[in-house]
């Protein structure tokens, strides 16, 4: 399988996900820089230079190749206007880490639901991978919930996996496998 070359662009059911640029820094501001998202994330809140600089490194890291990562913005179909991200980390043998984040705007409207099945299909359709993983923090049920609605199994808890918030954070370690995807009935 070939992958896709830059810019990436691809469409589920009510987003669409495509390559940052510069032009996205206020928008990506809004979810990196609230504390309501980057508690649940890897990493502390950002401000307007970290976030200027951590989209320049996801724009650089693009055009890489072969890529290492598909570091997507988040759209609605109807918009340009990125209302999240959703991240596959190429690691391993023909394996990749999944992360995604929305603005608080956005939660409970399908989107991170919507952005990460078309991300899995992206994984195992156009990239080819075998496995994906998922690493989430325990007490975040709500992501916990889509993950496993995806058909994510969950394999275990990674002892002080993280250091955000000034703490040490564990997280469940979940995976789908591109068998597990191919026993699935199709999704409209």
């Amino acid at each position: 399988m070939t992958a896709p070359s830059y810019p990436v662009r691809l469409e589920g059911e009510r987003v669409a996900l495509r390559d940052f640029t510069m032009d996205d820094v206020d928008d990506a501001l809004k979810i990196v820089g609230d504390d309501r998202v980057t508690y649940w994330l890897s990493f502390d809140s950002r401000d307007r230079d970290q976030t200027e600089q951590m989209l320049a490194g996801a724009i650089e890291r693009a055009q890489l190749s072969p890529r290492t990562e598909y570091y997507l913005a988040i759209t609605p179909l109807t918009s340009n206007n990125v209302i999240g991200f959703c991240r596959i980390g190429l690691a391993g043998v023909k394996a990749g880490k999944l992360g995604y984040a929305l603005a608080p705007a956005e939660w409970s409207k399908g989107y991170a639901s919507d952005a990460a099945r078309r991300m899995i299909r992206f994984t195992f359709d156009d990239l080819g991978l075998h496995r994906l993983s998922a690493a989430v923090g325990p007490e975040n049920e709500t992501s916990l919930r889509m993950v496993e609605q995806l058909g994510f199994t969950r394999e275990g808890v990674l002892r002080d996996h993280v250091f955000t918030n000034g703490a040490w954070r564990n997280s469940v370690l979940l995976s789908l496998l591109s068998t597990d995807v191919a026993s699935q009935p199709p999704q409209k």
